[in-house]
């Protein structure tokens, strides 16, 4: 079942899916016309003399998908080799540095002051 809030009563009351989805006789705007690929747009401007249309660049897309949908074992963000080892590495690094400060500057926040 479908529910709007009513406006007389102030609580909700029900409703048809088409009211539920478009409160107070809003509809939904169709455009008129379909809008350009903003992502297929050539970087030249095509001249008539030369048919070919260079793009903004190969599609990189199907040889990522066949890289990380390979079932080899490897978790997901190890796949490209050793950049993502590296990567990994220092973050673990980084994280495991800054736990251990944390900790030393609690264990100096603790200790009273001599004066």
């Amino acid at each position: 079942m479908y529910y709007k809030f009513s406006g007389i009563t102030q609580k909700l009351a029900g409703s048809s899916p088409s009211t539920a989805y478009a409160p107070q006789g809003l509809k939904p705007v169709i455009p008129a016309e379909s809008s350009s690929m903003i992502f297929a747009t050539p970087t030249k401007v095509v001249s008539e003399a030369k048919p070919v249309v260079e793009y903004l660049g190969t599609n990189k897309v199907p040889d990522l998908q066949r890289i990380f949908q390979k079932p080899d074992g490897i978790p997901i963000h190890l796949k490209r080799g050793y950049p993502d080892r590296l990567l990994y590495r220092t973050t673990m690094a980084l994280t495991i540095g800054g736990a251990l400060y944390c900790l030393v500057a609690l264990y100096m926040a603790a200790q009273p002051r001599n004066k």
